[in-house]
């Protein structure tokens, strides 16, 4: 069964109030708290003569509803007459404070609930509160819009080990003809295994002690960080040719570092915001501080990515290195499904939260985060497949020739007349390594630009 409830809650009037009233007098301020559910929100409050829609009984509203006036006005559920319910606590005398009984509410239905502290006293003007409140599912503390959550980083985690046992088992078996781009490839997949292990443990604490410890919760999301910048940094150096078309990054490596520390601060100050200490949304002024800097980002992440893939595609083709070109257009194809899935995403997302302010499609509000794992994970699955380990891995890796694939030199070499063929073959070695020089030195110069 579900429980709400109410420990140490206290409030607090100002000394005005209080001494407005003598000591021998009694029920000197009424607070009521009223729990409800999302779906019965139109029984509480109403409206006189169209006016205004009032939560406190009004005259008017004390004639038309038979309401008490002073006090919030409900209406029984047409479900269950015993909802909203609604606890009464009386300031005595001229005290200043009053604690509410420690009391639990037991809920039979299974909805989105809503409590609010409600005194309808004009003297009660500025009350202030301390206390807090537990609430209880049958499966646990996690509330229901996070619940689901648990059970999908337990799957996560198990397709990341199974990725990693699969790639690693790769790794070691061609470790000899292992890329530099492979080894970072090896650390995203870890980071990942690492960090939806770690939510999932994250998330049964949480369930099962019903509080999430700070430096616990800041170490989650600290690896996620991480491994979200390490991710974006692979797919740049990927679409920069970093060991194909560029045995290094040359000048750009400060401007990538640079880019991925901001970009790791922007994406951990907004991940502790929404994770550490909370349960519940973040408002809006204080998310879009955090969310603009951390969008632009991304922005200028896929402007520079599209931008230098762009430019690899355009040497590979010069290089008539149709391998390797084959590989980077797969590349190119998924990154682009990718993009056009995650702005269609934050479309549906922002409707979603739009059309929803009552939350009252908690039960799978869990996608909304769920998706962008799950994005992260199928763009990892296809960077894996273009560049697993194997004997021809060296075959993808950056070279000074142009004509660096055996199937091209094996197509050139076919014709009536052997003679000529080689000639061909030559002649073609030749230009394509003069065009390669060319390419190369245009590289350096456009490093030594930028």
């Amino acid at each position: 069964m579900n429980m709400m409830k109410f420990v140490n809650v206290t409030f607090w009037r100002n000394s005005e109030s209080a001494e407005s009233h003598t000591k021998m007098a009694h029920s000197t301020g009424l607070v009521q708290a009223i729990l409800f559910e999302a779906a019965d929100r139109d029984n509480i409050g109403g409206s006189a003569y169209g006016g205004q829609r009032s939560i406190c009984c009004t005259p008017d509203l004390a004639k038309l509803e038979g309401c008490k006036q002073g006090e919030v006005i409900r209406r029984p559920s047409s479900d269950d007459p015993g909802w909203p319910v609604v606890v009464d606590t009386h300031f005595s005398a001229n005290h200043l404070s009053v604690k509410l009984d420690d009391e639990e509410v037991h809920i039979t239905k299974t909805g989105m609930y809503n409590l609010f502290f409600i005194s309808c006293d004009p003297k009660l003007r500025g009350l202030a509160m301390s206390g807090k409140t537990i609430w209880r599912n049958p499966g646990g503390y996690l509330p229901g819009r996070m619940a689901p959550l648990m059970r999908f980083y337990v799957f996560m985690s198990l397709a990341y080990l199974l990725v990693m046992v699969v790639w690693f088992s790769n790794y070691i078996r061609f470790w000899r003809d292992i890329l530099p781009i492979q080894n970072w490839i090896t650390l995203v997949i870890a980071l990942g295994l690492f960090e939806m292990t770690l939510w999932y443990f994250e998330y049964l604490n949480f369930n099962s002690s019903g509080v999430r410890p700070v430096g616990i919760t800041t170490w989650v999301v600290t690896v996620g960080a991480i491994r979200k910048t390490i991710s974006r940094l692979l797919i740049l150096s990927i679409s920069m040719g970093y060991g194909v078309v560029r045995p290094t990054l040359g000048g750009l490596t400060s401007k990538v570092l640079l880019l991925g520390l901001t970009y790791f601060l922007a994406s951990e100050l907004l991940d502790i915001s929404e994770n550490v200490g909370t349960i519940n949304d973040i408002s809006g002024k204080a998310k879009l501080f955090l969310v603009l800097p951390d969008a632009f980002l991304d922005a200028f992440l896929i402007l520079w990515i599209f931008t230098s893939l762009s430019r690899t595609l355009e040497k590979l083709q010069a290089r008539r290195s149709s391998v390797k070109l084959d590989i980077y257009r797969k590349f190119t194809n998924a990154l682009a499904v990718s993009v056009i899935g995650s702005v269609v995403w934050i479309g549906y997302e922002v409707y979603f939260k739009a059309t929803d302010p009552f939350s009252e499609r908690w039960q799978s509000a869990w996608i909304i985060t769920a998706f962008w794992d799950v994005l992260a994970f199928v763009l990892l699955i296809v960077i894996c497949y273009l560049w697993a380990p194997s004997q021809s891995s060296q075959r993808y890796a950056y070279s000074g020739e142009a004509v660096d694939d055996e199937e091209e030199a094996q197509s050139l070499t076919k014709g009536s007349d052997g003679d000529v063929g080689m000639v061909k073959i030559d002649k073609d070695r030749n230009a394509g390594v003069s065009s390669a020089f060319s390419l190369e030195d245009d590289e350096a110069e456009e490093d030594k630009r930028e």
